[in-house]
């Protein structure tokens, strides 16, 4: 059986959650914004899937939540809209860890003149505090930062940098695509003041997220049209998908406290399997993680030559971000971490889910130990031959 550890580039959807969609695809299929039967039985869905999502975040309103196509539109939608309202305030923090859909913006913000600060962050991939505290001002429109890491896991303490940034004056905004359904959120308690998540990255289907955004909090869309989820993001929504996420939503909320432990003993299974034969070193924040990732290191080895061997033997694993898994560019994330070039090459990312097991890991283990070993006993074979 195929062993699938690449879950923090997507999740295999639930089937209960393909159970709950199917119907909207050919028996509900009226659109929510029709008057007749059609279209109120298709409204009633999209408010209980709002409503679901709703319990997982913790949030005090269901208004405050605008679905999207997923993390990316909602990260860009964010920080666009917080350039576009906030007053005589024009520029933007973050960080130098955070994914594409960020960074890529802020590039490209960057022609058109928008300051951006990054804050960096430690050779465990923490964040500076103070370095993000000096970079709020009077000019900064909006913060950016994630929740949690896609590429080693490590976890920032979003709700206090929102109050920092609430302080200054600014918007908060966090993309926690990786963290939704990982981490107990609250956001009715908490200063953040927009949030981004995708169903992908929890069981749900491809497609659909959303954007919670604070009520009250000042709001320009990026997509304009209709008068679709409060003219906040114009267009028909994508019913099955939003069913999908509420779905979603209602089972990680249900399971997200036993899943995390389990998940993450299983990580600690598997990490100490794979760092007992040494050589070999844990990447981020290990006491501050999500519970489903390790991020391994193998000194003076080629990541992409041991997961091609592991996908030969029908295991799923990444190098880091799918988003950059075509690129022969190091990793931005291990490289503002200052990862030595020797390390960094050899880094593989292990992401787990609810569906892992405890056989699935021990064979991992024993299958990464073999290849390393080998590639270990080439290696020194090929460093006698060139010194003889």
């Amino acid at each position: 059986m195929p062993i699938y550890l690449d879950n923090n580039a997507t999740t295999r959807a639930d089937p209960s959650v393909v159970q709950a969609m199917l119907p909207f695809f050919t028996e509900q299929f009226g659109n929510p914004s029709s008057t007749h039967a059609f279209g109120e039985e298709v409204a009633v869905a999209l408010r209980d899937a709002r409503h679901s999502l709703r319990g997982l975040l913790g949030n005090a309103y269901a208004h405050e939540i605008v679905f999207t196509s997923g993390g990316t539109e909602a990260n860009n939608t964010a920080i666009l809209s917080a350039l576009a309202t906030q007053e005589d305030r024009d520029e933007i923090v973050t960080t130098s860890v955070e994914h594409a859909a960020v960074l890529a913006l802020t590039k490209r913000l960057a022609t058109r003149g928008v300051k951006t600060h990054i804050v960096p962050v430690d050779s465990r991939g923490r964040l500076d505090i103070e370095a993000f505290r000096r970079a709020l001002g009077p000019r900064t429109a909006i913060a950016s930062v994630m929740w949690a890491n896609n590429e080693t896991g490590t976890t920032f303490p979003v709700e206090f940098l929102a109050g920092l940034t609430r302080e200054a004056g600014a918007l908060f905004h966090t993309d926690a695509v990786q963290a939704i359904g990982k981490v107990r959120v609250n956001l009715k308690d908490s200063a953040i003041d927009m949030l981004s998540l995708s169903a992908h990255k929890l069981h749900g289907p491809k497609g659909i997220g959303a954007l919670y955004l604070r009520k009250r909090t000042k709001f320009q869309p990026l997509i304009c049209g209709g008068s679709q989820e409060r003219g906040r993001r114009g267009g028909t929504e994508n019913i099955p998908g939003i069913v999908g996420l509420g779905k979603a939503a209602a089972i990680a909320a249900e399971r997200l406290e036993p899943e995390r432990a389990r998940i993450g003993a299983l990580r600690d299974r598997l990490e100490q399997g794979i760092l007992y034969n040494g050589e070999c070193v844990a990447l981020g924040d290990v006491s501050n993680r999500l519970a489903n990732t390790a991020s391994i290191a193998f000194d003076h080895l080629e990541g992409e030559v041991i997961a091609h061997h592991l996908n030969r033997a029908g295991i799923a694993v990444s190098l880091g971000s799918a988003c950059n898994s075509g690129s022969m560019q190091p990793s931005h994330v291990l490289r503002a971490m200052q990862v030595p070039a020797w390390r960094m090459r050899g880094a593989v990312r292990f992401s787990l889910s609810r569906e892992t097991s405890v056989a699935d890991v021990d064979e991992v283990v024993c299958a990464v130990s073999d290849i390393v070993a080998r590639l270990r006993a080439t290696s020194r074979v090929t460093v006698r031959e060139l010194t003889s």
